[in-house]
């Protein structure tokens, strides 16, 4: 049953007073279109993710864009959703891994990057702004501020405390807590994202706004919502590419991993793709029936939608059975689907957009010069607008990580020693100490990876997608030394990159 929680009253009270308080704001921004961001979680676009959403790809990918070749700059929760409200690579916000260390949400975060989202100048620009769902996975944390900390740059907040939940969570609704339990019809967090943001638009809503909703789904633990727990009862994860596929060439990490995979191992990713597939058919519900508030409002002209997720995911490929964090294709892809004002249907861009080009957008959109930000990424408003600007577009990008281990034994996995983590099942780890690496992601005029580990081997990986588009083989041992040289200098300039000097 549903826990205690913020009486219902006081929740619409607190809401019309932040409302009416932002009102001389939000007059003066009137006539600027407002935006909405649907943010996933862990939802790849490599292995299929977005068949679930056919709800969302009709409404906002037939009508407006799609982009073939977008991208997550770093392939985990914390560093790429601070990347996204940053607009900056993780060499520049310094968020390097989930935990308060790695500086998630953490009180150096607070102080030195949430000034500079792109909430905050949109709230100068007169938007009223409106966030529900999960933020930061540290997010709440006592030794952050707790449920009191509300981020910079919010009229209205209603955040998950900590990693993403289903059911049996906690909220902060503007600084106070707002307990629920297990109770679907009031407790299911993607509805209840869903209704608030509804809520908000009918009763409280001021043009200019932005709307960023962000629901659990699809990552673990996995909870669909009752209708729809016996969909996909058959599906299971893709057999092709690198499923299964011993690393033979790779990096020590993936080396490890157990080819052929447990027959354990692959019941249990396939257990996990079909409820992933499960849990996003809630998200699509969630865009349907926000745009049709809009269409209901006379807003939907007015408005830019877009969707998309945190980062890729993996069930299977190179012999590891789920989670994120490497630099494959299937982790740094992501959905990303615009409609809005000056977007004709039925386009696809092939030019790679970055998440942290949707902060700058954001901006352009609101009217800003960029000259105002300190943000990495590019607008790409211009793409969609006006496809004479698509000669001049990036043709290569930054991708970075910094591993995580644990400095004792896992009890689980006694065997493998200090300095890994994520080890499961079957005692595979998906992540280590020094699973660090930076690399150079290149489309045009050749489509290449380049990769550089930062451990005591200097390990080097470099792949043509063009003849090996799933990344089977590591050619950095054959390919002309001179070509090695030239990326590992691109490589060096980009992770010294800041602001306008990464638009090289």
């Amino acid at each position: 049953m549903g826990g205690s929680r913020h009486p219902r009253a006081l929740w619409w009270a607190l809401l019309v007073l932040l409302a009416e308080g932002r009102a001389d704001a939000a007059a003066g921004g009137r006539g600027r279109s407002n935006i909405i961001l649907i943010l996933a979680d862990d939802q790849d676009v490599a292995l299929g993710g977005m068949t679930p959403m056919k709800k969302t790809q009709l409404l906002i990918g037939q009508a407006g864009a799609s982009f073939a070749n977008a991208f997550a700059v770093t392939p985990l929760c914390c560093p790429s959703r601070s990347s996204i409200l940053t607009g900056s690579y993780p060499h520049n916000h310094l968020v390097r891994n989930n935990s308060l260390e790695g500086n998630c949400s953490s009180p150096a975060w607070q102080k030195f990057q949430e000034p500079y989202t792109f909430p905050v100048y949109l709230q100068k620009q007169g938007y009223q702004t409106f966030f529900a769902g999960k933020y930061l996975n540290q997010y709440g944390d006592p030794k952050a501020g707790g449920v009191q900390h509300v981020p910079m740059g919010w009229t209205y907040w209603l955040g998950l405390v900590g990693n993403s939940k289903y059911y049996n969570y906690t909220l902060s609704a503007n600084g106070r807590e707002e307990k629920h339990g297990a109770l679907y019809e009031e407790d299911y967090l993607t509805d209840l994202i869903t209704n608030r943001s509804l809520a908000f638009l009918q009763k409280f809503s001021r043009t200019p706004f932005l709307i960023v909703l962000s629901p659990p789904a699809a990552h673990s633990p996995w909870t669909a919502a009752p209708h729809y727990k016996s969909a996909y009862r058959t599906i299971t994860a893709p057999r092709d590419g690198s499923f299964n596929v011993h690393g033979k060439d790779k990096h020590w990490l993936l080396r490890q991993a157990k080819t052929p995979m447990s027959n354990t191992s692959i019941q249990f990713l396939d257990n996990v793709f079909k409820a992933r597939w499960q849990t996003l058919l809630s998200v699509d519900d969630m865009v349907e029936k926000v745009l049709d508030e809009l269409k209901a409002l006379d807003l939907l002209g007015s408005t830019y939608v877009f969707y998309t997720s945190d980062h890729g995911y993996h069930t299977g490929q190179f012999s590891l059975p789920i989670d994120k964090r490497q630099l494959y294709e299937f982790d740094i892809r992501v959905p990303l689907l615009v409609r809005g004002p000056g977007i004709k249907p039925n386009q696809t861009y092939l030019e790679p957009v970055l998440n942290i080009d949707l902060g700058p957008t954001f901006l352009d959109i609101a009217g800003l010069n960029m000259s105002q930000s300190p943000m990495d990424g590019q607008s790409f408003l211009p793409l969609l607008v006006n496809k004479e600007q698509r000669d001049g577009w990036r043709s290569d990008f930054l991708v970075e990580y910094t591993g995580e281990g644990c400095t004792g034994k896992d009890p689980q996995c006694p065997t493998l020693g200090p300095g890994v983590s994520q080890c499961f099942p079957d005692c595979v780890c998906e992540d280590a100490f020094n699973n660090t690496y930076a690399c150079v992601r290149t489309l045009r005029p050749h489509d290449f990876q380049y990769c550089e580990f930062a451990d005591t081997q200097n390990f080097v990986e470099f792949y043509n997608l063009t003849s090996d588009p799933h990344q089977l083989l590591n050619v950095a041992k054959s390919v002309d030394p001179s070509l090695l040289e030239q990326m590992n200098q691109r490589l060096i300039k980009f992770q010294a990159c800041a602001g306008v000097s990464c638009h090289f």
